[in-house]
């Protein structure tokens, strides 16, 4: 009788780690498609901002030049902070 409670014991347990194990991979998965995305979108705004300042006239402008390079110093540390990311994995 022991025997059959242990056993049966086991079993949920059993059966209650394979769902929480099985979860934690999906919500890990999605997180990871996520930051994917997030890196490449980065990369995007980076590559806009060069093209949107091709001529220059936006760094050379006093006011809105110092927003510039403030936009594109934030921008260039994510950047570099999902490059980082993405070489630690």
């Amino acid at each position: 009788m022991i025997i059959e409670i242990g056993l049966v014991i086991f079993i949920i347990a059993d059966i209650v780690g394979c769902y929480v194990i099985w979860n934690l991979t999906r919500k890990t998965e999605l997180l990871e498609t996520w930051i994917e995305n997030f890196g490449d979108r980065v990369s995007q705004v980076q590559s806009d901002l060069n093209d949107i300042d091709s001529t220059g006239h936006f760094e050379s402008d006093d006011e809105i030049g110092s927003i510039f390079e403030g936009i594109k110093e934030i921008i260039n540390e994510l950047n570099d902070f999902t490059k980082s990311e993405e070489i630690s994995e």
